[in-house]
């Protein structure tokens, strides 16, 4: 009993996902704890999607172990993780643009009173109160979610899965659209749900994003993981080499060098130095 309390709320252990003969992810190792934030980072094709999709209950793992609070789980349907409490926020937000912001809350879950009519007054209010929570003073819950900002939209996806019993949080890349004001508003909702005790396994390829905000930060390159760290172990400047490929542009730089390209070899070294990946 004391282990599993002990244990992280999701805990993948050397798990690997094969799509026919490609190799999505080969022994991935991650942990989400509550009141924690895990980033996962890297570029595109370098697996996140993947792992989104093992972690959400959409596909299954093929090799190594998914637990949740210790106990071995092989979810069938994101239903199967949802009833786990990991809630998934997807970077294309499944909203109605024309409908008001507590129809979207409420939406497939709506409350009804009696004879089976909405009960539109408790739903309103709810949705004030749980955004309020979050920190998002919204002046009107009965205004479109479309005239919200992709920020604001975003909050409100995830206000509305802390309310439903979320205790994990998965947000894909939810400030990948986003300018950089609507970023820090998402970013502070992020350590919002931290403090309120959830686990949050935040997707983005930005360190910059990350780090800020991560306790933990798992990078992927190709389906692999190159680096798991605590943020006791790594700096902001090392995280953004890890996910430059420091040592691939310093060889693109000899390559170009030795094609008689120097100016262009110039540059990408001079691209290099300027994010700390090159040695001394």
């Amino acid at each position: 009993m004391t282990e599993a309390k002990e244990a992280p709320l999701i805990r993948l252990t050397g798990v690997g996902k094969n799509y026919g003969n490609v190799i999505a992810l080969r022994d991935v190792d991650l942990e989400a704890s509550a009141g924690e934030v895990t980033c996962v980072l890297g570029d595109n094709g370098a697996g996140k999607s993947s792992l989104i999709k093992v972690v959400a209950g959409l596909h299954r793992h093929d090799s190594g172990t998914y637990e949740v609070r210790g106990e071995k789980v092989a979810f069938g349907s994101p239903r199967d993780a949802l009833d786990r409490g990991i809630a998934t926020v997807y970077q294309d937000l499944a909203v109605v643009p024309l409908m008001p912001v507590w129809r979207n809350f409420f939406l497939g879950s709506e409350l009804r009173g009696r004879f089976g009519r909405l009960d539109v007054g408790t739903m309103r209010e709810t949705t004030h109160r749980e955004m309020a929570a979050m920190g998002i003073d919204l002046r009107d819950v009965d205004q479109p979610i479309g005239t919200l900002s992709g920020g604001e939209r975003q909050c409100v996806a995830i206000a509305r899965a802390v309310h439903f019993g979320a205790k994990a949080l998965v947000l894909d890349e939810p400030t990948a659209a986003l300018g950089v004001k609507q970023a820090g508003v998402v970013l502070r909702y992020i350590v919002q749900a931290r403090e309120r005790g959830l686990a949050v396994v935040f997707i983005t390829h930005n360190p910059h994003h990350a780090y800020p905000v991560g306790d933990r930060f798992l990078i992927l390159n190709r389906g692999r993981s190159i680096g798991y760290h605590t943020k006791e172990e790594i700096t902001r400047e090392e995280l953004t080499a890890l996910m430059a490929g420091g040592s691939e542009l310093e060889e693109l730089a000899h390559e170009l060098d030795a094609a008689g390209s120097s100016a262009a070899a110039a540059q990408v070294t001079k691209e290099a130095e300027s994010l700390g990946l090159t040695e001394d």
